[in-house]
Order: C-alpha cells, then sequence, then structure tokens
C-alpha cells in the first residue's frame, strides 16, 4: 500500500470513529483509566472538604481562633507541592498507576488518623501529611488518563474528571447533612466521625491495581528508550527537566495559570459554608447541592466547548468573566432562592474555568515529564491558593466581613488569571507523541 493509501484508509478509519457518539469512541481500558482517576478524584475530594463542614467544631474543641482553623486548610495545600512533585517524578520515571495507588492509600489513611488528634498542634502534622497524598492523586492520575484517551475528546475528559472533585463535595455535604446530626449533641465527637469515614476508599486501589492499565503513551516511550539502548542511560530525576532553559517559562506560567485558579478557588469555597451557617442557614444542602450541580455541569460543558472554536484560552476567559459577574447573586442574594440561583450560577461559570485544567496542564510539557510537570505546577499553584483560607480568616478576626473579603480576593484573581493564561500558547489538540 502507498503511503498515500495508508493515509487516505487512515483518514476513513477516523471519518468513521467521529461518526460515533463520543461515549462509543472510547474503548474499555480508556474508560477503566478514567473511572479510576475519576473516583479516586471523588474520594480525595470528599477527604479534604469534609474540613470545610467542620472547622468551626475545631475551633471551639481547640480554642483557637479562625486564623489558625484556617491554617489547616492552608498547610494541606502547601504540602500538596510535595506530594505532587514526588508522585509526578515517580510516575515519569516507574509509570502512572503506581504513584495513583500510593496516593489513595496515604490520603485515606491521614484523613482517617485526622479524626483521632489529641491536640490542635498534632492535627495540624496529620493535615500536612494527608497534603502528600492528595497531590500524588492529580499529578499520577490526569496524565493516566489523557495518555489514554483519544485527543480530539481529552477537553470532554478534562472536564468530567474536575466534575468528580464537586461529586466529593456534594458528598461531604450529604455526609453532614445525615449523618452529622447522628453525633451533634457531643460537638467534639462529631467532626471527628467525619474523619474516620474517610478510610473507605482506600480499599478502591484494589481495584485500580487489577483492572486498570498503564498509560499506552507512557508504555511507548519506555519501548522507544530501550530499543535505542537510552533507558539505562535516562538517570536524571524528571524533576529537575522542567527548570531547565526548554521547560523552564512553560513551568512557570503553568504555574501562574493554576496559582490564579487557585485562588479563585479558595476564595469562595473553604469559608462558604460558613458564611451560610453564620447567616443562620443550618440546612447547607440546597445551596451546596445548586453551587457544585453548576460546578459538575459547568466543567464538563466548558471543557467540551474548548474543543471547539474558543480553544482552552478562549473557554478560560468565557468563565473568567461570568464568574465575577455572578457574585451579586451568589453572596449577596437576599432570599433563599436568589442565593441559590446564585450558587448554580457561581458554579456553572466560576468554576467551570476548571473543565479545562487538567488537559491545558498535561497538554504542556512532554512525555518525558508529563508526571512531574503538571504535578508541579498545579500544586505550585495550590500552594499560592492556599493563603486564601488564612488570608480571608484574618481579614474576619480584624472585622472585614467574610462575603467583601471572598467577593475581592475573586475579582483580583479572575483578572491576574485572564494575563496569565493569554501570557501562554494555545494548547488544543497539542500532538502527545514527542
Amino acid at each position: 500500500m502507498t503511503t498515500q493509501a495508508a493515509a487516505d484508509a487512515r483518514a476513513r478509519a477516523a471519518d468513521a470513529v467521529s461518526d460515533l457518539p463520543w461515549y462509543r469512541q472510547v474503548t474499555g481500558d480508556q474508560w477503566r483509566a478514567f473511572w479510576a482517576v475519576f473516583l479516586g478524584w471523588i474520594v480525595d475530594s470528599f477527604d479534604f472538604n469534609i474540613l470545610a463542614f467542620i472547622v468551626i467544631d475545631i475551633q471551639k474543641s481547640f480554642t483557637v481562633d479562625r486564623a489558625l482553623a484556617g491554617a489547616l486548610g492552608t498547610v494541606t495545600l502547601i504540602m500538596r507541592l510535595v506530594g505532587g512533585t514526588i508522585a509526578g517524578t515517580m510516575a515519569d520515571k516507574w509509570g502512572r498507576k503506581l504513584p495513583l495507588m500510593l496516593s489513595v492509600l496515604w490520603f485515606s489513611l491521614f484523613a482517617f488518623l485526622s479524626g483521632f488528634a489529641p491536640s490542635y498542634a498534632l492535627l495540624f502534622a496529620i493535615r500536612a501529611l494527608f497534603g502528600l497524598g492528595m497531590g500524588g492523586e492529580w499529578a499520577a492520575g490526569m496524565p493516566l488518563v489523557l495518555e489514554h484517551w483519544p485527543a480530539r475528546l481529552r477537553g470532554l475528559a478534562s472536564g468530567l474528571l474536575l466534575g468528580g472533585w464537586y461529586w466529593g463535595y456534594l458528598l461531604a455535604a450529604a455526609a453532614f447533612t445525615f449523618v452529622y446530626p447522628l453525633f451533634s449533641h457531643t460537638p467534639d465527637l462529631a467532626w471527628r466521625v467525619m474523619f474516620w469515614v474517610c478510610i473507605v476508599p482506600a480499599l478502591f486501589t484494589l481495584w485500580i491495581r487489577a483492572r486498570v492499565q498503564e498509560s499506552p503513551v507512557w508504555l511507548e516511550r519506555q519501548r522507544r528508550l530501550k530499543a535505542t539502548g537510552s533507558l539505562a542511560s535516562e538517570s536524571t530525576l524528571s524533576l529537575t527537566r522542567i527548570f531547565q532553559p526548554n521547560l523552564i517559562g512553560t513551568t512557570i506560567q503553568t504555574t501562574l495559570v493554576i496559582g490564579s485558579f487557585m485562588c479563585i478557588y479558595y476564595s469562595l469555597n473553604f469559608w462558604y459554608p460558613t458564611v451560610l451557617r453564620d447567616a443562620g442557614r443550618p440546612n447547607l444542602l440546597p445551596f451546596l447541592a445548586a453551587f457544585n450541580i453548576g460546578a459538575i455541569l459547568g466543567t464538563a460543558t466548558w471543557g467540551r466547548l474548548s474543543e471547539g472554536w474558543l480553544g482552552r484560552r478562549g473557554a478560560f476567559t468565557a468563565t473568567l468573566i461570568l464568574g465575577p459577574a455572578s457574585l451579586p447573586f451568589f453572596l449577596y442574594g437576599g432570599s433563599t432562592e436568589s442565593l441559590v440561583l446564585g450558587a448554580l450560577m457561581m458554579g456553572f461559570f466560576g468554576m467551570g474555568v476548571w473543565g479545562m485544567a487538567p488537559a491545558y496542564t498535561v497538554e504542556r510539557f512532554p512525555t518525558e515529564v508529563r508526571g512531574v510537570g503538571p504535578g508541579f505546577c498545579y500544586h505550585a499553584g495550590s500552594a499560592i491558593g492556599a493563603a486564601m483560607p488564612y488570608i480571608l480568616g484574618a481579614a474576619q478576626d480584624r472585622g472585614i466581613s467574610a462575603v467583601n473579603g471572598m467577593s475581592a480576593a475573586m475579582v483580583t484573581s479572575a483578572i491576574l488569571a485572564g494575563i496569565a493564561v493569554w501570557s501562554g500558547p494555545e494548547t488544543r489538540g497539542r500532538d502527545f507523541d514527542d
């Protein structure tokens, strides 16, 4: 067969596949990789976000101010950088699957141990260690999925994956609504029970080990290195490569993009349940359900739209404008109906920015550093955003209302995010065969 004939055959095959519904264009192995990371991301989110619902109880149990209570979230986010860097380096050297399993085991264990902390200092240390596993799940998991899935569906996969975070938040809200009241007569016990239920996801690693295949892109690179005799000589840690002259600009710009997104997220999410409780709204579920359902729909929708003429940067820009525009309803609506509508809008538009984030970070780096590159940048960005729970807690201690502080932080962060996004290239459809 001639080269042209082979090319025509491939084109006809691609057209035949593209005529199928998108979900039938994804193979069984690709779906299993997706579900492994998606479900891992759900439990990662549950284990972290449960803290937002019980931070007041912890504050009372250990008699600390809101700044120190917020620091429990901050230290976790900072330690994600260490965990993401370690797991990402492992993912580049030994494959994506092993560090994914280790990360899920790790964060499940330390979330569980948080419920036994006898003092604030020990709880602070345990939450720091929890952050290591939380960081590793992203660094190993996102490349695993996106290297499995077809390039034309990468934006959709990205949005669906990020929706897992908001499913985890919904589960945390449900646990707080239905499990917490069973123990609320003993507040010091109630918040501990919320942590103890986090051990269950550790069993999920057995399924990952048995059913999920290693990344075909990583395996192909290992095959090529072995064939050329280069595998044994590749001893340099991938971490050092993202700071070499050809990649350091990418590393800095991608970190600033994710850091600004993190500031948006933590400007709103960490103190939002507390704002509702302080406002005398004991039933948080309608507001949190609206917010997270909006986010689940938004991340999938904007991720899908980023595959079209908008591209990644256009979709980012739309959400960075429409998200802050939702603030009057989200934080200042007077009625329950207005606040629920605002929560839905903020979820869809404000959190929709995350729909493109996995695809964007993974597309910015070559295969040899596609674990540590996105892992480092995502969690260095998380460390930047980690300041928000503490800053907004300290602002409240000084008399600034939570809603005003949250609004100012989000608007400022969205402006900086737009600048960071447009300082880098468009990445839609970037080839992984490097």
